[in-house]
């Protein structure tokens, strides 16, 4: 009886989960559960089966909505204006560190499409990037900005590219500098994201650049998701809008003796 109910416990905890995943990016797929919480996707099919019994999701081939998802509506069109006044001053402080003649890889995201934006101040620039939205603006506003579109498996409703080609396709390229958005920041854990993939690809991304900056508003400030891809030391530059309660600045003062200290830019 201990046991089943023990099973329970973590059934329930892992759901709960689940809709928090829900809740920041309105739509989850089975087989990123699966390796994210460590269970066979039968298991996740039984959660998401559960879920939506209970009214609480809405299953599709592969994965799962929320009920809140609006139709045709992508995520990053849903989160385009939250926060939008410290994402343009955070993208704004940000070009500041690019040279005309870089050659930059952007992360997928609202902060990097409003940092991409700011481009048009400098020349010879070429992007590479997995996100679509970034791509369509580039070759849309930015005719002296050059575009590369890394392969990959399209997130539906997320507008952006992943998996093994995009990671093969980083392995042969490389970047004077690495833009990169996380979903939260731990102090002891670094900086972190909810899915597999993007922790995979983020990582790759940092790998393939010889300076990393991160973009985070304050909201992100001790906002803990599933994986943690990168640490604080990995990141030359991290650019808030704002540091509250200097809960940033402390973690990075505590980081292990010897490590690389990031500067921290408020913008």
């Amino acid at each position: 009886m201990a046991t089943s109910a023990h099973g329970r416990a973590f059934a329930e905890e892992r759901r709960s989960a689940i809709m928090s995943m829900l809740d920041r990016s309105t739509s989850v797929q089975v087989t990123e559960l699966a390796e994210t919480f460590g269970v066979s996707v039968v298991t996740i099919r039984g959660d998401l089966d559960a879920l939506e019994a209970d009214g609480k999701l809405r299953r599709t081939h592969g994965g799962a909505v929320s009920l809140h998802k609006a139709l045709k509506v992508s995520v990053q069109d849903k989160r385009i204006n939250l926060n939008a006044d410290a994402k343009q001053a955070i993208a704004h402080r940000a070009v500041e560190l690019v040279h005309d003649g870089d050659t930059i890889i952007v992360d997928s995201g609202t902060t990097t499409l409003e940092f991409v934006r700011m481009l048009d101040s400098r020349t010879d620039i070429t992007v590479i990037t997995a996100d679509i939205t970034i791509a369509d603006y580039i070759d849309q506003n930015l005719p002296n900005v050059d575009v590369i579109v890394l392969g990959g498996a399209l997130r539906k409703g997320h507008r952006y590219l992943s998996g093994l080609l995009a990671l093969r396709s980083l392995e042969i390229l490389h970047a004077d500098l690495a833009v990169v958005c996380p979903g939260g920041f731990v102090p002891n854990r670094g900086f972190m994201t909810d899915y597999p993939q993007m922790a995979q690809l983020k990582q790759a991304i940092i790998g393939a650049a010889a300076r990393t900056v991160v973009l985070m508003d304050s909201s992100k400030a001790n906002s803990d998701c599933m994986i943690c891809f990168a640490a604080a030391s990995d990141a030359d530059a991290i650019i808030m809008d704002a540091d509250p309660h200097g809960f940033v600045s402390h973690a990075l003062q505590n980081l292990p003796e010897g490590s690389p200290v990031p500067e921290l830019r408020l913008a």
